[in-house]
This record gives C-alpha cells, sequence and structure tokens, in this order.
C-alpha cells in the first residue's frame, strides 16, 4: 500500500509539474503575444505619427511662403535726403517704419552680444527651435507661475516678417516649419543680420541702426556698452520700455538685467556689469531733427510730385541734393543775426537763395529768418493775415505780394543793349511827366499805358541831367530808368525777363506801366536770384534745380542733372551789364566809394531794390561761380522805415 502511495504521489508529482511547465509554456507564449502586440501598436502609432505629421506638414506648409523669399522680400525703407556730399543727411521721409539697413560687421559687438543674452543665448547652437529653451520657460510657467517665452531669434524673424501674432495653435505650426526651413537654408549669421535690421524698437523705429541715430545720435557700429544694454533692453517690449515715457525706471531695470545676463554668458565679467550699472545714461531729443528745413521741403515736394508720397515712404531712395552745408550754416548765421539788427528799421523777416549760375544747383536755401522757430508770431497776430514773421512759409519761393523795386533794372537796359542802345547813349534826367493829360511836354506815346500823371522820383531827390545808360544804371536813377524802359519795350522787357528765368510776370500786358522798370511786377527771390545768373554766365540760362541725383535701395541711379545751359542774351550784353555793376566808382557817387556793395580786390557785381512804399528791400550779388539774392521785409507787407536795399 505503501508502494501503491508512494506510485499514486509520484503519478500526481508528475502530473503537477506537467501542468505547471505547461502554464509556464502559455505564460511564456502570452508574454510574446503581449509583447509582439505592442511592438505592433507601437510601430503602427510611429507610423500614424509619421503620416500625421507629414499631412500636417503638407497641410499648413502649402500656402506658406517660400523661405528663400527673405532676400526678396524688401524692407519697407524711407528716402533719405542729402547735401551735395552725400555725407550731412538733411531729412528722412518714411511711413509706419523708419529703418536704415546695415551688415553685421557695421554692428557694435556689445549689441551683437546683449541681443543673444537677453533673447536667445544658445542661437548659434540650436536648429531655429531650443528645446531646453522651451523646457526652462514651461518649468518657470509650471513650478514659478511666470510667464515666459522661448522663441528664438529666428522664430521671431519669421513671425513678424510673414505671419501674425495670434497666438493660434496654426500659427505657431507655420512658424515651426518655416524656421526650420529657413535655418536649413541660411546661415546663423546672415539670419542675426536680418533679425538685427528687422527687430522694432519704438517711434516707428526699426533696426538696430534707425534706433541707435534715434536714441543716441550715433551708428550702431560705435555704441557703449551701456548703450547697447538699453537697446537689447527695449526689444522686450518698444512701447512700454519708451525712454521718453512713463516706464523709464522699468527700461533702467531691464538693461541691469541684460548686464546681468552678458556677464553669466561670459561677454563682460560681473565687475564690468556693476561698474556699468552705476553710470548716467543720456537720450537724444526724439523729435525728428531737419537740417535746412526750407531747402529740404522745396524737395520734398518735387519728390513727391514727381513719383509720389507712398514710394518715397516706402522704396528707399537716396536723394542727392544741390545744398551746399557749409554755404547753408554760414548763410543760416548770416540772415540770423542780420534780421536782428533789422527790426531796428520794422524789417522783421529775411530770406536767401544762393545758386552757381554755370549749373543752376540750389547752394543754399533759407525761407525765413529762423527757419527752426515754431511759436515766433506776435502775440495777437493771425497766420497769413498779419504776421510779420511766419517762420515756416518759405518767402524764397512764394512770390505773391512781392516786388523787387529797382532790382528790376538790369533786365530793361538789357532789352535796351540788345536793341542796339549801348552803355554811352544819353538820355536826360530832369523831372518827367510821362503821361501827356499832364503835361504836353511829355512822351506823347505814354498814353498808351493808361496812366494819369506818373511822375517818379529819384532816391536822393535831386536831378543829374544827360547821364549815360552806364551811369543811369550804376547810380540806380529812376527817372532815366523809366526812359530806358520805354525805349526798350514793356512788352520786350517782360518777354526778356521771363525767358531768363521770371515765372509770375503773367497779368496782362496793359496791367503793367512804366512803373515795371521800378519794381512793378511780383517775383519770387529763387527766379530773380536765377535770373541774375544768367549774366553771371554772359548770357546763358540753367534753370533752377535742387537734386544733383537720385539712387534707388540697391545704389542704381534714377534720376541725375544732367541739364545743359543755353543761350538767352548775346554775350556782349550780358557783359555790358556785369561791367555796370561791378563798376565801383560808378556807383559811389550814391552809394559811397565803399558801401557793403564793395568788395576789395574782388569783381562782384551788385544790384539793390526797394519797393517805394518800402515794403521790400533786395540785394543781389554775384560773381561767375555764384549769386546770392536777399530779401527784407514783413509777412503782412508791414511797410519798413525808408530806408534803402542796401
Amino acid at each position: 500500500m505503501g508502494k501503491n502511495c508512494a506510485t499514486i504521489l509520484n503519478q500526481q508529482t508528475l502530473s503537477m509539474a506537467k501542468r505547471l511547465f505547461h502554464r509556464k509554456l502559455l505564460l511564456k507564449k502570452g508574454k510574446k503575444k503581449t509583447l509582439f502586440f505592442f511592438a505592433k501598436l507601437l510601430f503602427f502609432s510611429f507610423l500614424a505619427l509619421s503620416f500625421l505629421g507629414v499631412f500636417t506638414f503638407i497641410y499648413f506648409a502649402k500656402d506658406l511662403p517660400r523661405p528663400e523669399k527673405f532676400t526678396e522680400h524688401p524692407f519697407v525703407l524711407p528716402t533719405k535726403i542729402y547735401d551735395r556730399t552725400g555725407t550731412v543727411l538733411l531729412y528722412e521721409i518714411y511711413g509706419e517704419e523708419k529703418r536704415t539697413l546695415v551688415s553685421l560687421d557695421k554692428i557694435s559687438p556689445y549689441l551683437k552680444n546683449a541681443v543673444l543674452a537677453a533673447e536667445d543665448a544658445n542661437f548659434y547652437n540650436h536648429i531655429g527651435i531650443d528645446p531646453l529653451g522651451i523646457a526652462r520657460a514651461l518649468l518657470k510657467n509650471l513650478v514659478l507661475g511666470k510667464s515666459e517665452g522661448a522663441s528664438t531669434l529666428s522664430q521671431q524673424l519669421i513671425r513678424s516678417t510673414f505671419l501674425t501674432m495670434d497666438k493660434t495653435a496654426q500659427r505657431k505650426i507655420r512658424e515651426l516649419i518655416l524656421t526650420l526651413e529657413m535655418e536649413r537654408r541660411y546661415s546663423k549669421d546672415q539670419i542675426f543680420e536680418w533679425y538685427l535690421n528687422q527687430v522694432p524698437f519704438g517711434s516707428n523705429t526699426y533696426g538696430v541702426e534707425a534706433a541707435s541715430q534715434l536714441y543716441f545720435k550715433k551708428s550702431a557700429e560705435n555704441l557703449s556698452l551701456q548703450e547697447a544694454a538699453v537697446l537689447a533692453s527695449l526689444i522686450q517690449a518698444p512701447s512700454r520700455l519708451s525712454p521718453y515715457g512713463p516706464n523709464k525706471k522699468d527700461l533702467l531695470a531691464r538693461k541691469d538685467y541684460v548686464l546681468d545676463r552678458m556677464a553669466e554668458e561670459k561677454y563682460i565679467s560681473k565687475k564690468e556689469a556693476d561698474q556699468i550699472k552705476k553710470e548716467e545714461i543720456s537720450f537724444s531729443n526724439i523729435s525728428q531733427s531737419i537740417k535746412a528745413p526750407h531747402f529740404v521741403f522745396y524737395v520734398k515736394k518735387y519728390l513727391e510730385d514727381k513719383y509720389g508720397e507712398e514710394f518715397l515712404k516706402e522704396e528707399g531712395l537716396k536723394v542727392y541734393t544741390t545744398l551746399d552745408w557749409d554755404l547753408q550754416m554760414e548763410a543760416e548765421t548770416d540772415i540770423f543775426e542780420g534780421a536782428k539788427n533789422n527790426k531796428a528799421y520794422n524789417a522783421n523777416n529775411a530770406a536767401l537763395v544762393a545758386i552757381d549760375p554755370k549749373t543752376g544747383e540750389i547752394l543754399s536755401m533759407i525761407g525765413s529768418a529762423d527757419q527752426y522757430a515754431k511759436d515766433s508770431f506776435p502775440q495777437g497776430c493771425t497766420p497769413g493775415v498779419n504776421c510779420q514773421f511766419e517762420p515756416e512759409v518759405n518767402v524764397a519761393v512764394y512770390g505773391e505780394g512781392r516786388q523787387p523795386g529797382s532790382a528790376f533794372k538790369p533786365f530793361v537796359y538789357a532789352e535796351a543793349f540788345t536793341k542796339g542802345y549801348t552803355m554811352n547813349t544819353v538820355l536826360w534826367d530832369v523831372k518827367t511827366e510821362f503821361n501827356p493829360d499832364c503835361s504836353p511836354d511829355g512822351l506823347q506815346e505814354a498814353d498808351i499805358f493808361d496812366m494819369k500823371c506818373y511822375h517818379p522820383e529819384n532816391y536822393n531827390k535831386s536831378f543829374s541831367g544827360p547821364i549815360s545808360l552806364k551811369n543811369s544804371l550804376a547810380r540806380s536813377i529812376n527817372i532815366t530808368s523809366v526812359k530806358t524802359l520805354y525805349l526798350a519795350g514793356v512788352k520786350e522787357s517782360i518777354d526778356l525777363a521771363k525767358s531768363m528765368g521770371l515765372t509770375t510776370l503773367n497779368k496782362p500786358l496793359n496791367w503793367y506801366g512804366l512803373s515795371l522798370v521800378l519794381g512793378g511786377g511780383e517775383v519770387k527771390l529763387l527766379d530773380m536770384v536765377s535770373a541774375y545768373g544768367v549774366f553771371a554766365t554772359d548770357g546763358l540760362i540753367s534753370i533752377p534745380t535742387s537734386v544733383l541725383k537720385i539712387e534707388d535701395r540697391n545704389g542704381n541711379i534714377i534720376e541725375e542733372n544732367k541739364k545743359t545751359p543755353r543761350r538767352i542774351l548775346e554775350p556782349q550784353v550780358a557783359r555790358q551789364i556785369n561791367s555796370i555793376l561791378s563798376d565801383n566808382e560808378a556807383r559811389s557817387l550814391i552809394f559811397g566809394s565803399h558801401s557793403l556793395l564793395y568788395f576789395p580786390d574782388y569783381e562782384i557785381a551788385a544790384k539793390t531794390g526797394t519797393t517805394q512804399d518800402y515794403k521790400d528791400g533786395w540785394t543781389i550779388g554775384y560773381s561767375p561761380s555764384i549769386v546770392v539774392g536777399v530779401w527784407v521785409g514783413n509777412n503782412d507787407n508791414t511797410l519798413m522805415l525808408k530806408e534803402p536795399g542796401v
């Protein structure tokens, strides 16, 4: 029985062992099936996710701009107006974006390092997307409750150039796709350069060069460490952190943070950062500077008429004007000081124009005694009505109501010489009535001018008797000048003056009379100076011009002054006028031998003009290389004291 029991026990044990072994085999097979199942699940999930990723990429990328369009994408650039050398920036015409492109090697290392430290320290190591930066931002968001972005410089550039600022999943996906593609195609330096030229800095200013000029009046190449830290700080919130707004303290605090970050990244030492934090910083005036404003706006009007306002704001033209900045500064000083002195004569305003007569190039233009003034109107006056001085009105190109006085006489004498009269022709300087209704002994033909009792007087209230045309013009004798106009002809004299550049003598002929020679027509200072240039060049005219050349954003010349002068007067006629107006001895009887018109050792021709009611005073002088004209008076035509133009 014992044996049987042992046998039974052995059988049971064997049976149990078989079951256990069988179960183990089943378990092993089950594990294999499970592992295989999960492997298949993982594989198909990967395929699905890959397919979904490809589908998503294709879906969102199909309408995206090509990354290579970055090289085609035109930055909005302002038109810049320079002096004739191209070294003095007079003014910028810009719309919503004021920008100056600059290459990476022309940007201060301080600024480049400050931007990297503050915005994307890992820029030169990541592929456009910074996983560590994203993880760090998520940690701060979740653990510390601080909102912090993780966009790289590349992402910021893509977003500001091609996309909107909407915080949507679609926009973010598009941003990531374009960022990766841009990073694949372009070098880090190229991307960084684009970024520094694109990033906004407030006040419609984009790019580091424009920002440097706006806030510190210097190039981005010359920024100090402290200034660089300030500009890098502005990138975070350019409007809120503006140094001209209420949050300047926040800007300076951000500046200190940027310095600390630069120290952490080993761009500077901790000691250097702490030292810079203590230093004061000054910002330039934010108002847009403008040099030679009346000339600039004269040029601006020409450009707008030809190219259109929007084109000028966006296409980045470089306009090289004719202005000689050194002469302009001299002229501004002289006009400002002269106008102060002239207030004693109740002359509260003045204007000046200088041109090169050989080319017509405007070398200097000043439209009022203080062209930079904004609030200089006398108390109680109404601009355009009764203000003696209006700083923003450019009297140099405003001809309404301005009469040239005796400054018109050379045109009449030139017409007389053209008709065969000479400098030695003699006329009688005696009291003369130029209307037969008043004096039967007068010039009978004068009644065609529909005038009554016209008997002009000379400035010195005396008469010279017989006098040559040379001395008549040199001494500016009124009576013989009126007779010269009669001999030359009113119509012919007007036609000559128009051909020489006067643009405002457009009233009907019977409106003008013999008083034309004494300034009876309205003129512009610019026209008068240009017309005198015909004498200076022995009879050649060059139309006044303010632009030498214009380049597009790529440096291509789209406009250039290549006008050639043309003959208006015979050389001998012009030389006779020049001889008379430069003869100091001939005019000394009236003006004195050492008057303000006399320049020792220089042959300078000059003519003054004063209207009979003393509303306008003029002096125009010239040599073969320059013509300068000055007007003095009051904007509202208030009378000056009875003083001559000189």
